[in-house]
């Protein structure tokens, strides 16, 4: 377990994704972890799968030499898979996926993956021999290697790919390196071209600061200035992240996402131990990836071979939304769909879970349908 101040620091920069400010909330002293499993239980009795034709199963994989934990679940394992990729690098959705995922699971083989360095995998593996191979380019290998296992073990000819956060990094490369895999991309917080992601949000929140006369937010956000400039580590995305979140950006209304971290206290598939490794894997990861950040821009990628559905909060200046709608009117596709979301900001699944359902029912399952993996609906 890293010292204090790095687990503190580490939970709040998590940059574009889903976890800022996540060691605090996620930490409980000993004793009060008591009471939460028997909540465990009750949430996992409540949603488990019991019908016959029904998946729900946990499977240690290894994927480019480390050993990976991925959740499978589904109410029939005719539909089609969709593999969610997490926000972080190392925020991994499956403590917080029984929030909204049982839904999807009528309509989809929900698939949520601990990548190298995150939560559960984590602690499967040594973080000293994992920390060398923390590059962008391992990790779209280990998303390609994943689902040629998930195609053969669940017969699948391809896989619905959901990219959320700095999970989209991951699934646009494979959108582009390997479109004959997917029936689909989704990105959830789609990250386009990092630095002028970030520029946006800046000046979001430093706008927001100025209006209502916020001495500390002006001050901490003027220091950064020119921002991001060429390194977003040493603490600069921090600062930044800090007022975007309090100003709405990260949880539309909200000035934190405290909702969404508690929500991990009581998933049936974690428990203590496995929270307290979502911010060792921050701390192992974060600057790892953001020193390779400077090269990342899907500006430049004007045609890709598989259909692409775009969901966006209208609120969102975690990951802004305005320059994914510029990227998707203007790339070629067989397919695209643009979905806003008027009343989220990063979390469309958490903030307008019904919404969110309808879209991918709607414009995601068809297409993996009509290419012959699961059956048309009676839905």
């Amino acid at each position: 377990m890293p010292p204090r101040h790095a687990r503190r620091r580490a939970a709040r920069l998590l940059p574009l994704a889903a976890l800022a400010a996540s060691a605090l909330l996620q930490a409980a002293p000993p004793a009060a972890q008591a009471p939460y499993a028997e909540a465990r239980r009750i949430v996992g009795d409540a949603q488990a799968l019991v019908a016959p034709g029904s998946v729900q199963a946990q499977h240690l994989v290894e994927l480019g030499g480390v050993r990976q934990w991925i959740s499978v679940r589904g109410a029939d394992r005719d539909n089609p898979i969709l593999l969610y990729l997490h926000g972080g690098p190392a925020a991994p959705m499956m403590p917080a996926s029984w929030t909204f995922q049982r839904p999807w699971e009528d309509y989809f083989t929900v698939v949520q993956w601990d990548q190298r360095g995150a939560g559960r995998t984590y602690r499967e593996n040594d973080p000293d021999a994992v920390a060398p191979t923390l590059a962008i380019d391992r990790y779209v290998a280990d998303a390609i290697e994943l689902i040629d296992w998930l195609r053969a073990t669940y017969g699948k000819r391809k896989v619905v790919l959901l990219g959320h956060s700095w999970g989209t990094v991951i699934g646009m490369r494979v959108l582009v390196e390997r479109p004959d895999l997917l029936h689909a991309y989704v990105g959830l917080g789609q990250i386009i071209h990092p630095q002028a992601d970030e520029a946006i949000g800046y000046r979001y929140a430093l706008e927001r600061a100025r209006a209502e006369g916020h001495r500390e937010a002006i001050a901490e956000l003027e220091a950064l200035a020119p921002y991001p400039g060429d390194d977003l580590r040493n603490g600069r995305i921090d600062a930044q992240r800090k007022w975007v979140i309090h100003y709405g950006g990260h949880s539309a209304y909200r000035d934190d996402s405290g909702y969404y971290f508690r929500a991990q206290r009581l998933s049936p598939d974690y428990d203590a131990d496995d929270r307290h490794a979502i911010a060792a894997g921050s701390a192992l990861t974060l600057d790892r990836v953001l020193g390779q950040w400077p090269g990342l821009d899907f500006t430049r990628v004007r045609r890709v071979g598989a259909p692409v559905v775009m969901l966006m909060g209208r609120h969102d200046y975690t990951t802004p939304s305005e320059p994914v709608a510029d990227w998707l009117a203007a790339v070629e596709a067989p397919y695209k769909h643009g979905a806003w979301f008027e009343h989220s900001a990063h979390f469309a699944p958490l903030e307008e879970p019904g919404r969110t359902l309808l879209t991918l029912v709607q414009h995601v399952r068809p297409l993996a349908v009509a290419a012959g993996d699961g059956r048309a609906p009676e839905d």
